[in-house]
């Protein structure tokens, strides 16, 4: 069994979580709470705080409050993915290189899936079924016909290499 249930069947927080970039969101405000916790680590463990502590305060708490603006409004996740990995990335001066790297890379990351999410849509259809298969062309056809001496000349069509003709790109 283990098939996925439809969507009338699932519960309302599965369709809360798949209706938005759940784990960007997530993983952005994962990323900014940790970097907060590791500017309370103790003095001998802290690396770098940066301009008297107030960026390094300013940008974590940006970092998460950008990954519940994700979460709880998912409408503008591109600008607050931008902004997400801009923040992030300035945490590696101000803020013990970015939490030790961890909170840092978990803000690029959670940034980057939210910028990538798209919202549910219709399945991408190839250029080959749009347009359908390739038709020969008929005999005497005036644009590839130049009317000398009955020989075909290819001006506005090229010829594939079965010998069909097909529209010039």
């Amino acid at each position: 069994m283990g098939g996925q249930q439809p969507v009338a069947q699932q519960d309302a927080f599965t369709r809360w979580v798949y209706g938005r970039p759940f784990f960007g969101g997530l993983w952005l405000t994962l990323g900014g709470a940790w970097i907060l916790l590791t500017m309370k680590a103790s003095v001998k463990v802290v690396l770098h705080v940066g301009m008297q502590g107030v960026a390094g305060y300013l940008l974590p708490t940006l970092m998460v409050l950008l990954g519940l603006l994700i979460l709880f409004s998912p409408d503008q996740r591109l600008f607050y993915s931008i902004t997400g990995v801009l923040v992030s990335l300035g945490t590696w001066v101000t803020s013990n290189m970015g939490g030790f790297m961890v909170g840092l890379l978990l803000g690029v990351a959670g940034s980057v899936l939210t910028f990538g999410w798209l919202p549910d849509q219709a399945p991408r259809v190839s250029r080959h079924e749009k347009h359908g298969p390739a038709r020969p062309a008929a005999q005497g056809n005036p644009a590839t016909d130049t009317g000398h001496h009955g020989t075909d000349t290819p001006t506005a069509q090229t010829v594939t290499a079965a010998g069909t003709p097909r529209a010039a790109q």
